[in-house]
């Protein structure tokens, strides 16, 4: 999957590293449904068989020989607005389902069997192919029902979209940078080696591949990094850490705020940018805080520019919620 899809700006909501888990399938027969939302690309192996067949990296349900069809539900570890979705038949050829649709829910238990919504009416399928569906719906679900008619293979589901936390009642400082408060990453200027999305997750980076990195820059100029905060606010403390990243650092970091009315005006060109950290030296492998920074007020967007280029693991960007101190 090219890594500029429509949906590229949204969060991949199905993640396992945000707590996504698929809670159930009515047959997984010759692919483990937990494989619907592997967060590696799908991959065939030509050689390769198990027990019950064809190793396939997917969900695959046997041949249906009674009446119904199958289907799977998702529980999402973080409940979001979905923006949109990829249906992934990758490797499924004689064994993709002609169709699929999907339904959305919110509820506290594993696999809910009412109050389930239609979000996407059945669609038609091709096999091997990448099937990007757009959603317009507002609401914040917690769980997604795949069904596929009448059964077959998906190689993965991509779930895109966009986290809402409530922080009514929060006292104290906020992630807004925060996949899990509802931060997200929606431009830069070069991932060769590592994604955007990585920077704010939780945790510190596992290895350099979890991280944003950029290749070696041979021209002018730097790279950079967008994000979009989970709500307007305030920006207090920074965390720039560059763990794993030893010969590969960016020499210097800057970060620059402003207020914007959408994501479509936050460009690197845009007016109204304002620095909000100076271009400051950095190490390799650490974290660094930052507490000293500018007074440029309320902002919805951060522009972070390394120095001429390299890699960080993670960016952390601390406010009380709307702007406020005690």
């Amino acid at each position: 999957m090219s890594a500029r899809h429509p949906f590229y700006h949204w969060v991949r909501l199905e993640q396992p590293r945000l707590g996504t888990r698929v809670t159930y399938a009515t047959d997984e027969f010759f692919a483990a449904k937990e494989r619907i939302i592997d967060p590696a690309e799908p991959v065939f192996i030509d050689d390769k068989y198990d027990d019950h067949g064809k190793w396939m990296d997917g969900w695959e349900s046997r041949r249906k020989r009674t009446e119904g069809h199958d289907f799977c539900i998702i529980r999402l570890g973080v409940p979001g607005v979905i923006r949109g979705f990829d249906i992934d038949t990758s490797h499924f050829t004689g064994n993709y389902p002609p169709q699929a649709s999907i339904e959305v829910c919110v509820s506290d238990v594993e696999h809910p069997k009412d109050g389930w919504t239609e979000l996407l009416a059945k669609t038609d399928l091709a096999g091997d192919a990448h099937h990007f569906i757009e959603i317009s719906d507002e609401h914040v679900w917690t769980h997604v029902r795949l069904h596929i008619y009448p059964d077959g293979g998906i190689a993965r589901l991509r779930i895109f979209g966009e986290v809402r936390a409530d922080f009514s009642g929060v006292d104290g400082y906020v992630d807004l940078a925060a996949i899990e408060n509802g931060g997200r990453a929606i431009a830069c200027s070069d991932e060769h080696y590592g994604s955007m999305h990585n920077l704010n997750v939780h945790g510190r980076g596992v290895n350099m591949g979890d991280g944003w990195e950029t290749a070696r820059r041979r021209g002018p100029g730097n790279d950079w990094v967008i994000i979009a905060l989970a709500e307007a606010g305030v920006i207090e403390r920074v965390e720039v850490d560059t763990a794993h990243f030893k010969g590969n650092y960016p020499d210097r970091v800057s970060l620059d705020g402003a207020m914007f009315d959408g994501d479509e005006f936050a460009t690197p060109e845009s007016d109204g940018w304002q620095t909000l950290l100076p271009e400051t030296k950095l190490k390799m492998d650490q974290q660094h805080y930052f507490e000293e920074l500018q007074a440029i007020g309320t902002v919805s967007h951060i522009r972070m520019s390394i120095y001429p280029d390299g890699g960080i693991s993670r960016l952390r960007l601390f406010a009380r919620v709307g702007g406020s101190k005690e």
